[in-house]
């Protein structure tokens, strides 16, 4: 199939993680620099795109393990959108929560943070949708 002739339905996907602590009522986010599709992207959300052998959370699993040190329990698909700064990415959002591991910025963070989930739009250079924000709200 050559890929190149269609202009519709095919997406590169990129599972991410709102990895959330119940205990301290925050979430794990981390910064990029210089990342080569989306110029403007600082801080984001751990995760990355996923190979075709396994399930999407296997690989969101591993993504964020290397990128964070840590490991999570996917609890479920909370949001999936486009962005207008690129909209060949679709995301798939999941909300997670850490089990395991030692937190350390990995492959492509300089640095991790948490932070409360009202205060992740004074962190973001890209568009967080609406949507996506009020579910961060309603974490407690």
């Amino acid at each position: 199939m050559d890929w190149t002739q269609l202009n519709r339905g095919v997406f590169l996907l990129n599972v991410l993680g709102v990895v959330y602590n119940p205990k301290t009522q925050q979430i794990l986010i981390g910064k990029r620099e210089k990342d080569p599709y989306i110029k403007k992207l600082s801080w984001t959300f751990p995760g990355g795109r996923p190979a075709y052998e396994q399930d999407l959370e296997f690989y969101l699993k591993h993504e964020i393990k290397i990128k964070t040190g840590l490991d999570i329990d996917v609890k479920k698909i909370i949001f999936a959108k486009t962005y207008p700064e690129n909209r060949e990415f679709l995301s798939i959002y999941y909300l997670c929560e850490v089990v395991g591991g030692k937190e350390k910025a990995g492959e492509k963070f300089v640095e991790i943070k948490w932070v409360k989930p009202i205060d992740v739009q004074k962190y973001f250079t890209t568009s967080l949708h609406p949507t996506l924000l009020n579910y961060l709200k309603t974490l407690k």
